[in-house]
């Protein structure tokens, strides 16, 4: 169980490009980051307005000399003092991901990036290089992957609970974008346009988070085969997509089935993964995290709970609340951020044994996420096409 004892030798000096006063994902950054005293925030570009990212940055106890106008200025401010950055969060839009990543690495400086990580995997195997020759750690923050009941789900798969796994099924869906765009937001206009968002709306967005999730639970499936069927149902909003169905066949032989939306009207937003072996059933959804459901056949029904001592180590070693209290996404959030400081440490220190065993999504886990996406567009150019899957 993480209790918030100090897991390396001190606190890594982090810093935060984007994640403002208006950014929608700067706080579960902070609280994801800053829970076990493995990060202490000492700089910041929190904002595209100067002033409101220095104003912001001073309310949340950054000085206000180390708040600065953009990545750059950071990089350039924090490069020649003895206790500057080490680490950067980008939480800024998709299209500048890129260039603030290769950036910082170029710099010297770790990063942890919003998903999706790039547009292209040929940026991504060349920031993957990059990382490599620095000796740095890239990060990328899958947000309920730190779960501990997702652990438990791949325990479970891996110790053969379920026998071979036959269907994976997931969705994510909301509403908020159920009408039309006019008076929208700076979130929703960024994320419905190519040139800012990449080639997808929908499935980069939040269908990114429902196939990481399932590549943790179950590593030893690939896909081979891939079909995307995508929609704008507010036309506006087009090539882009607000709706997206995915099937999927992997390589034993199973079927796969992703539905991502933001346009399901009432919805308030949810995921739910379930995963179908020869034995037996697991379902989990964030609408019930501290809840899994195991269903075995000819047996009764069984609802496990987080944090009982009848789980499987890999579940309880995540846990945080203990069985009485639910777990949620901050405290998911506070393990990715507790994993990736633990590699950051190991490659700092060069215990290459340890980053070999050690789970954690690094970019090999976005670059996945970003090839996943281009054959998705790929087959729903070709007229919702079934397609090899590169």
């Amino acid at each position: 169980m993480i209790n918030g004892e100090r897991s390396i030798e001190r606190p890594l000096r982090w810093g935060m490009v984007g994640g403002g006063r208006t950014g929608q994902v700067g706080y579960k950054h902070r609280t994801g980051a800053q829970r076990d005293g493995t990060y202490r925030l000492v700089c910041g570009a929190f904002d595209l307005d100067a002033a409101r990212g220095r104003d912001f940055g001073t309310k949340i106890g950054v000085a206000a000399d180390r708040c600065y106008g953009d990545h750059k200025e950071l990089i350039a401010g924090e490069a020649g003092r003895e206790d500057g950055v080490e680490v950067v969060s980008i939480a800024t839009p998709n299209f500048t991901h890129y260039e603030i990543t290769k950036a910082c690495l170029e710099a010297g400086l770790h990063v942890i990036c919003e998903k999706p990580l790039f547009f292209t995997v040929a940026e991504c195997d060349e920031i993957a290089k990059l990382a490599e020759e620095k000796g740095l750690i890239v990060g990328v923050t899958y947000g309920f992957t730190g779960h501990p009941l997702v652990h438990q789900m791949a325990a479970m798969v891996k110790k053969g609970m379920l026998g071979e796994i036959r269907i994976v099924d997931m969705q994510y869906t909301h509403g908020f974008n159920a009408g039309d765009d006019v008076g929208a937001g700076e979130a929703v206009k960024w994320r419905t346009n190519p040139k800012t968002a990449g080639p997808t709306f929908v499935l980069g967005d939040i269908g990114t988070h429902l196939y990481y999730l399932s590549e943790v639970v179950l590593p030893h499936l690939k896909i081979e085969k891939l079909l995307c069927d995508r929609k704008a149902f507010i036309p506006t909003r087009a090539p882009l997509e607000d709706h997206a169905t995915v099937l999927m066949h992997y390589d034993n032989g199973a079927r796969g089935r992703l539905w991502v939306s933001s346009v399901n009207a009432g919805n308030m937003g949810s995921q739910r993964y379930r995963f179908v072996g020869s034995k037996a059933s697991i379902e989990w959804s964030d609408a019930h995290p501290d809840q899994l459901i195991y269903e075995v056949q000819g047996e009764p029904n069984r609802t496990l709970h987080h944090g009982m001592p009848y789980l499987e180590e890999e579940s309880l070693a995540a846990d945080r609340m203990g069985a009485l209290h639910t777990e949620g996404l901050g405290d998911s959030w506070a393990n990715i951020y507790l994993w990736i400081a633990q590699a950051i440490d190991a490659k700092r220190r060069g215990d290459e044994a340890f980053l070999r065993s050690h789970h954690y999504p690094g970019i090999e886990a976005g670059t996945e996420g970003v090839r996943w996406l281009e054959n998705c567009v790929r087959s729903a150019d070709a007229g919702a096409a079934w397609i090899d899957f590169k």
